[in-house]
């Protein structure tokens, strides 16, 4: 027992004296000056650099926590590949591998994106320092990058090729893959429109052999989070206040080549407008001289759009009256048991905010002033959002860029100001178009179009094309200025060259070469002035006929005349309208100079109503009157119906006719019009395939001859209906029209069949 007793305190004893022994030492290894620093490895980064970094000094004792802060401090610079410090008696070496600079960066086996656009998404760049996590970075982006174009199988591998000096060349090594389809599209919780309705909203599509020229049926993320948005957007527009988007789920096909994409619903049950009233606690402000601008009615379905355009319209007309600060907030009172929706816009004194400053990324090419001319807020106006929304739009309307984004973020300077961010990614606007064609009025042609539109990215629009066809060639340039002297006057000039074949309709050929200078402004936001000066030499040559009414008109003229065209438009869209209404009236005024005296006044106007889901029903009409000052008017200036103004009859086919030859010699008045219902014919939406069904009438008033005796007319109306189909194909907008007259005179001439292709008229 003793002996025990006696080891377990000599046990306790050694262990004591090793922790004394290891403090001591531990002391001595932290303890010692250190008398110098040296640095070895480095090439192009002086030593004393390097000590700067570092948290120990000469002079100062041996810390082995400062020299681990140390070694931190040099691998964050990014200078070194690899850094080690260590401690041979008073001195401390410290020993670094530098990163080596890049030379060039290169990318290999990409086809689908290009050099450029790859460029601008990496962030090393030549001359400056590569390292592994910059260049892994990198490729992420790279991936992120292809993934958004479709191609979730392309793979980057970054190689460096080691030079002189320690500079290297980078190298991405790019395998694109198959582009990643969207196999199938499902709906889940849909009642009230089916999956089929419910695609068509989505921009992006299921895989079609039809789609090769589209890339809307890959898989892109960024695409499904904005087709969330634009199902709600439908489903607001058609009264279901309390629809949302549940789930966007994608799922890879087991062969991991595609994509399932399924969205879960919840329609709601669907409103209908009760009360809209405004709400106003401004002073001097009069709620009966807005209320004419909430134009939703008690008992039509609930649509968000309106409700969004209605809040815009009452900013704009509450911010001419002299409240430059104004918060307008529809406040939505939604009613589950009736299913009624009252809306109340309440109309606040918004915060006295001034924009401080507009700052503006993204445009490598497009001059600052042309995206500042668009906005309808400057620096130091009062901040108004109905203003910087219409302002977005703007941008967006001139066609320049392929995505743009307006933000605005409180300053830093002022609790009172605002910075504008405008963040824009251009797209190409230089067109260079070849096509063929064919055309009932012209026959076979060929064209060649090339257009810039942001010509050295200052927005102006500069054209050049020329057709060569069977029954007319042209020739033309044209240059057009929409800011000249930087006001919002658009202001440009045409040159054009046109030779005309008029063997069918009336035994002669014509040529007109000149040219105009115009100028257009806008009075309102809907009402638009255009003026326009031409000179022009026209040439009636090539007569074949024995008609004394052409005969007489051989030989030349001159031309110089004004006009002027004011223009008021309220239709939702001047390509394509589904609703709205358009009025356009003009006169021109010739006897400036040259040898042709008259004038001419020219009206037309449309009426668009939307009938059902892409079913629309329009209204159009027309009139022009020439007037020949004590002269007659020319035959290249009278008026024919017939063609595109009046289907189901040929060019120039409804007109007076020489009772002899037959040849048609134009009128000096004429009124068409047409009533129309477009639809869809069930193909997919992006097939641009359209129907239609239409009525055209028309007549054209007697001619201008010294002797009618000889001549056929009549003023009494014509007639047709018929059927057509458009097509909005890759090559150029595509009709075919069957047009059946129903009243005619015996002397007209038919011609049921229409055809154009590729090319506009």
């Amino acid at each position: 027992m003793g002996f025990l007793r006696w080891t377990g305190l000599l046990v306790v004893a050694v262990i004591f004296l090793g922790l004394a022994t290891g403090s001591g030492v531990a002391q001595a290894q932290d303890g010692g000056r250190i008398a110098s620093i040296s640095v070895q490895g480095t090439q192009r980064i002086e030593a004393e650099t390097v000590k700067s970094y570092l948290t120990i000094a000469e002079g100062d004792n041996y810390d082995s926590d400062r020299v681990n802060r140390s070694l931190k401090a040099l691998f964050n610079t990014g200078l070194f590949a690899d850094v080690s410090i260590r401690r041979e008696g008073t001195e401390l070496v410290v020993r670094v591998v530098e990163n080596p600079i890049i030379n060039r960066i290169a990318f290999e086996g990409n086809r689908r994106i290009k050099d450029e656009q790859l460029q601008t998404e990496v962030q090393l760049r030549p001359r400056t320092v590569y390292t592994r996590t910059k260049a892994q970075a990198d490729v992420k982006r790279v991936l992120e990058l292809y993934r958004r174009s479709g191609r979730f199988a392309a793979t980057v591998e970054p190689k460096i090729i080691q030079l002189e000096q320690n500079r290297v060349d980078l190298v991405f090594e790019i395998s694109e893959g198959q582009p990643t389809f969207v196999r199938r599209i499902s709906f889940v919780g849909n009642q009230q429109y089916d999956a089929s309705r419910l695609g068509e909203v989505l921009q992006t599509k299921e895989e079609r052999w039809y789609r090769f020229l589209s890339s809307d049926d890959t898989y892109d993320p960024d695409r499904v989070t904005y087709d969330r948005e634009l199902l709600r957007r439908f489903y607001l527009k058609r009264g279901f206040a309390d629809f949302r988007v549940a789930s966007a789920v994608a799922e890879l096909t087991p062969n991991r080549e595609g994509f399932f994409l399924t969205y879960t619903v919840e329609e709601g049950e669907r409103y209908k407008f009760g009360k809209s009233l405004i709400n106003a606690a401004l002073k001097d402000l009069k709620v009966e001289d807005l209320q004419p601008l909430v134009v939703s009615e008690e008992g039509d379905w609930y649509n968000a759009d309106q409700v969004e355009d209605i809040v815009q319209k009452l900013t704009d007309a509450v911010g001419t009256k002299g409240y430059a600060f104004v918060d307008i907030r529809p406040q939505v009172n939604r009613n589950r048991e009736t299913r009624i929706v009252d809306v109340t816009y309440d109309i606040q004194e918004g915060p006295r905010v001034f924009v401080e400053r507009i700052d503006i990324v993204g445009n490598v090419r497009t001059l600052d002033k042309v995206v500042r001319r668009e906005f309808r807020l400057v620096e130091g106006d009062a901040f108004n959002s109905a203003k910087l929304r219409r302002s977005k739009q703007r941008l967006r309307d001139i066609n320049f860029f392929e995505k743009v984004e307006v933000t605005n973020t409180p300053s830093e300077n002022a609790p009172d100001r605002t910075v504008i961010k405008v963040e824009v990614e251009e797209k190409s606007t230089g067109e260079l178009t070849f096509g063929v064609g064919w055309s009932s009025q012209v026959g076979p042609m060929m064209e060649a179009v090339l257009r810039e539109r942001n010509l050295l990215g200052r927005g102006q629009d500069i054209r050049l094309g020329g057709m060569l066809g069977l029954r007319r060639s042209s020739l033309d340039l044209s240059f057009t200025e929409p800011y000249f002297l930087d006001r919002d006057v658009a202001a440009g000039f045409d040159l054009f060259a046109i030779d005309r074949k008029l063997q069918q309709q009336s035994s002669y050929n014509s040529s007109s070469i000149g040219g105009d200078l115009r100028i257009g402004y806008q009075l309102t936001d809907n009402m638009r002035q255009d003026w326009r000066y031409m000179l022009k030499r026209d040439e009636v040559k090539g007569i074949t006929t024995l008609s004394p009414y052409v005969l007489e008109q051989l030989g030349t003229s001159v031309t110089s005349s004004v006009m002027q065209t004011l223009t008021y438009d309220r239709r939702d869209s001047r390509i394509e309208p589904t609703e709205g209404y358009y009025m356009r009236g003009s006169t021109e005024f010739a006897g400036l100079g040259g040898d042709v005296h008259l004038l001419r006044g020219t009206i037309q106007g449309g009426h668009y109503w939307p009938l059902a889901e892409k079913v629309v029903l329009s209204l159009s009409g027309a009139g022009t009157y020439v007037y020949g000052l004590s002269e007659r008017v020319r035959i290249t200036d009278r008026v024919y119906a017939g063609g595109d103004n009046l289907r189901g009859f040929a060019s120039g086919g409804v007109s007076p006719r020489d009772k002899n030859t037959g040849d048609a010699i134009g009128g000096i008045w004429m009124a068409t019009g047409s009533a129309q219902v477009r639809f869809p014919i069930g193909l997919p939406e992006e097939f641009g395939v359209l129907g239609e069904a239409f009525t055209d009438f028309g007549t054209v008033g007697e001619t201008d001859v010294a002797n009618v005796a000889g001549v056929e007319q009549s003023s009494s109306m014509r007639a047709s209906v018929g059927v057509g189909v458009s097509w909005k194909s890759p090559m150029g907008p595509v009709s075919i029209d069957l047009g059946f007259p129903i009243m005619k005179e015996t002397f007209d001439k038919k011609e049921m069949f229409k055809f154009n292709l590729g090319t506009r008229f």
